[in-house]
Parts: structure tokens; C-alpha cells; sequence
């Protein structure tokens, strides 16, 4: 067997996190007018984020306040990962 501790270290503690939202749902407008409030993007740039997914939405922010984008787009219908 092998010595225990061989295999991969264990993966670091995660701090930064990546929004990526994967899918936008059936309500695309009130998706559209979350990540354009959440990004500061203007209205087209939000919109064509949507379209086109995935799409990060927020990189490197804390846990916390990737657990808040997440919420928000999932209140709005969109399907959401952290990475």
C-alpha cells in the first residue's frame, strides 16, 4: 500500500471565487437586468453576456459575496456555478 500523504497534496483553501452563470432560464430579461446591476456593464454588454453562456460574471471576489451574485441570479432564474 501506498505511504500515507503520497497522493496530492490537498487542494489550498479556496478565497477568490468565479460567478459563472451556465444557463440564463425562461426569464432572460430579468437576468439581463441583474448582471448588467451586478457588473456595472452597460445593458448590451450585459445582454450579450447572457447570450452567450457560460459567462463569468464576477472573478476573484469572496465567498460571500459569490454566494450573493449566485443568489441573485438564481432569484432571477439564471443557473449559476462558483469556481
Amino acid at each position: 500500500a501506498p505511504a500515507a500523504g503520497a497522493a496530492a497534496p490537498a487542494a489550498p483553501v479556496k478565497t477568490e471565487f468565479d460567478v459563472v452563470m451556465t444557463a440564463f432560464g425562461d426569464k432572460k430579461l430579468e437576468v439581463v437586468k441583474v448582471v448588467k446591476n451586478l457588473t456595472g456593464a452597460s445593458l448590451m454588454d450585459a445582454k450579450k453576456m447572457v447570450d452567450n453562456p457560460p459567462a463569468t460574471i464576477k472573478q476573484g471576489v469572496s465567498e460571500d459575496e459569490a454566494k450573493k451574485v449566485k443568489a441573485e441570479l438564481e432569484a432571477a432564474g439564471a443557473t449559476v456555478e462558483l469556481k
